[in-house]
């Protein structure tokens, strides 16, 4: 990224705790950390429920250091032109290595068998013997030669998937919306599935790596499980909304799931027979909560300074290299001769066009294009005002 002059000092506002690597992106000249205030330029967030937030001017950025953005308005958001920035990816490894941490323990029974070791506390010299007679309640399996099929097989998901490959399981994996770039990272031994019935039926255990959608609620509920192995076991490290949980507790009851390892333990899954519940611990160590935190804040110090969006939820993906020339960008609807109406109006001004860009994303779209004159401060409004009369306008930025 060019290293970008600010007219003013912007404010960033933190809703949680965000690791200092983090803060660090933004360069106190021109940057200011204020977690209180209430006119911010743009807010690092992680878990915190912004739900009820108002979203007051001159908020342009919104940045969730993680993947969810349910604790985000992203509706409201976007109709306001505010982008929302989350962090796929730099997560991953921590979410990987329990996803695999748990499967092998989970199939050696070894959290139940760690459980009763400590009810033997007291008995003395007996422990040994107890031990010895005790230990065959807790007789595992081994995962070598098992098949791990994978849903979703982003950025986790493709990790999980080649790191099982090397633990000599035969892995199949289904992702009906895999992009390029993970395909590239992908081991070409990993089987697709055709279908997602393909993967249920043929799997000893299960993983699953997709966002809670209108499309997957409840996707792992009585049909799904009556297509799948007796004894298969489920981790699911996503959203506990991916599972039917009285369908849960009557396949966990009978047999048909042996084990249902989850991040997300509430008040029903914990009354489960054989319920692995971890304690939202997915991506909770330091090194990936680091990452997350610098790569929301380069992203939000990219977007702020150049106007570039990269990994947002709500806008396109749009990236145009600055050069230093003033950068008109706008937020508009998604409707015909929109750019052509923005670019009428600069042209009011007797200004050249030196680059633009446009991209669309469902009924929202972003165009920004760089001034080849220089702009006198004096006519700033002028422009902006005449954007801002086009009918479809949500937003637009000087830079």
């Amino acid at each position: 990224m060019s290293t970008v002059t600010l007219n003013k000092v912007l404010t960033i506002k933190t809703l949680n705790n965000i690791a200092e690597r983090g803060l660090n992106v933004f360069n106190k000249d021109h940057y200011t950390i204020d977690n209180e205030s209430n006119k911010a330029d743009a807010i690092l967030v992680r878990s915190f429920n912004m739900q009820a937030l108002e979203l007051d001017t001159p908020l342009k950025a919104i940045a969730r250091a993680g993947a969810g953005v349910n604790n985000i308005p992203v509706e409201k958001c976007t109709e306001k032109g505010i982008v929302v920035f989350n962090t796929p990816g730099a997560n991953a490894n921590a979410v990987k290595e329990l996803v695999l941490t748990t499967l092998i323990a989970a199939s050696r029974n070894l959290f139940a068998g760690v459980a009763w070791a400590r009810t033997l506390d007291g008995e003395g010299d007996q422990i040994p013997k107890l031990v010895e007679a005790g230990k065959k309640q807790f007789v595992g399996k081994e995962i070598k030669g098992k098949t791990l099929g994978v849903i979703g097989l982003g950025a986790i998901g493709a990790l999980v998937a080649n790191d099982a490959l090397n633990l000599d399981m035969e892995v199949i994996g289904f992702d009906p919306f895999i992009s390029v770039d993970t395909a590239w990272n992908l081991s070409r031994n990993v089987h697709r599935a055709m279908t997602i019935e393909q993967l249920f039926a043929n799997s000893d255990f299960i993983t699953v790596h997709v966002p809670l959608t209108n499309d997957t609620k409840g996707m792992f509920n009585e049909a799904t499980f009556s297509l799948m192995k007796p004894d298969v076991h489920i981790l699911n490290f996503s959203r506990d909304g991916l599972v039917n949980e009285a369908d849960m507790a009557v396949a966990l009851e009978t047999g048909k799931v042996g084990k249902y390892i989850t991040d997300f333990p509430n008040e029903n899954v914990l009354k489960m027979k054989n319920v692995v519940p971890i304690p939202h611990l997915g991506a909770s160590t330091g090194e990936s909560e680091e990452n997350c935190a610098i790569m929301a804040a380069r992203q939000l110090k990219e977007y702020l300074e150049t106007g570039n969006i990269k990994n947002s939820v709500n806008f396109p993906n749009v990236s145009l290299p600055y050069t230093g020339k003033t950068r008109v960008a706008v937020f508009h609807k998604n409707v015909p001769n929109m750019v052509g109406q923005i670019t009428s109006a600069i042209s009011n001004y007797h200004l050249n066009i030196a680059d633009m860009i446009n991209r669309s994303r469902g009924e929202y779209a972003y165009t920004m294009i760089d001034i080849d004159n220089e702009v006198n401060n004096d006519i700033i409004p002028g422009i902006e005002a005449q954007i801002n009369q086009i009918n479809g306008i949500v937003g637009i930025r000087l830079i």
